[in-house]
């Protein structure tokens, strides 16, 4: 009986830990080379060493234990304390990005549940001194189980996958008059996706991919539970961070119409080389049809190379290039907006007015204005509704929060999009604070991209708070390299902390940039 308790209580510790381990696993896309990479970044610190150290003495004291009464009732007491601490731990620990409990999700809790019955009933057969090296496993055997647990499950996923994405293609064949229009990029896909909406939902009944809804599942999802045979335009964002996936999603979706927006060292880690991001972008242009309209960025310097292969028709657009189909000139830029005019492909000029803030907005106004303009939608008809844009949600939004002013950037920085927002913030009044934890996803440049980033610091910003003092090690570098007064640096370890010390040392007049918001499992 005491040793079946026993191992109740070593299968509720090991049980404990599963939804962490896979919120980390989710938070890695469920992809098990991102999960490895990210297993052999991951560092202890301090006080994780400390707690393990303990943890094990602890365990390891039966070991001199000659009585079996004495080591069962030691090993269910501390048992059952560490069941505890855990449990509090993890019911209190607030996350910035919670787990999405989804069926996949719920399949990978069963079989991880199911490999931990199978690893204690293997323990149960040893003798009980076994029982506190059992324990000592446990604190990290549910990182490892995930890889079974993955390829025990793959099958299956991969069936639901496809039934679902079958059923999607079906519906796309009914709805054969759908005008259906494709976004990518290294950055910029989810803002353009917005704004294009905005513009065209005067005139025609849109759906546009929610969120981030750009992997195949995501689209998959947005098709099979929100599109309506009375949708006349479909924008879907398309989405990738290795090769061969906007080939998959363009034989999937089939849009007449596509923009690339940008081009960058995003992913880098799984692209390998930009030779292979500038590839995979382009495809969405590659695969258009022959009678497609493909929208090209030609202040991208990757894209500006770029020769098309496609005989389809292909429509330009920029603001520092000049022989484009489109160009924006005459900026002004506020502390609340902008105002830019727009030149045609016949050479007339239009103004335009926005509440939206940074340079890379008014380019994504200006390709979805190329687009509706595609579309028959009126000049008089796009200046008002680019008028009424709101702010895009997380993407240079500008808001009060507890009466003090932000600008929201904090959704999957970039170094281009990270510059841009410092352009931003050094139009504001006052003082100007800057919260990140810097950038990640740029493979073998990150570290270079984030010294960068705290270089251009200097002059835009007069306060830095870093989330993280190891990954923001290169941003540190950067200040410090252009002579940034070290005494206005703060360094903090979580986000809450961040906001803590912006609460203590700003006004109501000043402004807060928030750049970048990693999730959990890139924070340290």
């Amino acid at each position: 009986m005491n040793e079946l308790l026993i191992l109740l209580i070593l299968l509720l510790d090991m049980s404990i830990g599963i939804k962490h381990v896979l919120h980390m696993f989710q938070q890695n896309r469920y992809e098990l080379p991102r999960y490895t990479a990210w297993l052999k970044q991951s560092k202890f610190d301090k006080q994780d060493v400390i707690v393990l150290v303990i943890t094990v003495i602890i365990f390891l004291i039966p070991l001199l234990i000659s009585i079996k009464i004495l080591i069962m009732l030691y090993l269910l007491g501390f048992g059952l304390i560490k069941f505890i601490i855990e449990y509090r731990f993890e019911t209190n620990k607030q996350y910035i990005k919670s787990l999405k409990m989804t069926g996949r999700v719920k399949r990978q809790v069963l079989t991880i549940f199911c490999l931990n019955v199978i690893w204690i009933i293997l323990w149960f057969t040893l003798g009980i001194h076994y029982w506190t090296l059992a324990f000592i496993i446990s604190l990290f055997i549910n990182w490892l189980l995930v890889y079974p647990m993955y390829y025990i499950n793959e099958p299956l996923e991969t069936a639901v996958k496809n039934h679902f994405l079958k059923q999607a293609e079906h519906i796309l064949i009914e709805h054969n008059d759908l005008i259906k229009i494709g976004i990518t990029g290294s950055y910029g896909k989810t803002s353009t996706k917005n704004i294009l909406n905005a513009v065209l939902s005067d005139e025609y009944y849109t759906l546009m991919t929610p969120a981030s809804y750009n992997t195949p599942m995501g689209i998959t999802i947005t098709i099979r539970e929100m599109l309506k045979p009375l949708h006349e335009v479909f924008i879907c964002e398309m989405g990738a961070d290795k090769v061969g996936e906007i080939d998959f999603l363009m034989n999937f979706v089939k849009p007449r119409y596509g923009i690339v927006t940008s081009i960058g060292p995003q992913h880098l880690n799984t692209f390998k080389s930009m030779d292979n991001i500038v590839s995979e972008k382009m495809s969405m242009i590659e695969r258009l049809p022959t009678d497609g309209i493909g929208f090209v960025n030609m202040d991208n310097e990757y894209i500006a190379n770029y020769h098309i292969m496609n005989p389809c028709r292909v429509i330009t657009y920029g603001i520092k290039s000049v022989n484009v189909d489109y160009r924006v000139t005459q900026i002004e830029y506020f502390p609340y907006g902008s105002n830019f005019v727009i030149t045609d492909p016949d050479g007339f000029d239009h103004k335009f007015e926005t509440k939206l803030l940074g340079e890379h907005n008014i380019m994504n106004i200006l390709v979805s204005v190329a687009l509706a303009r595609e579309l028959k939608v009126n000049w008089d008809q796009l200046k008002m509704l680019v008028k009424q844009i709101d702010q895009i949600e997380h993407r240079l939004e500008l808001k009060k929060i507890n009466g003090y002013t932000f600008i929201d950037n904090a959704f999957n920085s970039n170094p281009e999009g990270a510059k841009m927002s410092l352009q931003v913030l050094s139009r504001m009044l006052h003082k100007r604070i800057i919260v990140t934890p810097g950038m990640i996803d740029l493979g073998e440049r990150q570290f270079q991209e984030n010294k960068e980033f705290g270089k251009q610091m200097l002059g835009n910003v007069d306060i830095v708070i870093l989330v993280g003092k190891e990954q923001t090690l290169p941003i540190t570098e950067g200040l410090k390299e252009v002579g940034f007064d070290q005494s206005k640096i703060i360094i903090v370890d979580t986000v809450r902390e961040a906001f803590e010390r912006v609460y203590q040392i700003a006004d109501f007049n000043d402004t807060i940039l928030l750049e970048n918001d990693l999730p959990d499992a890139f924070n340290k």
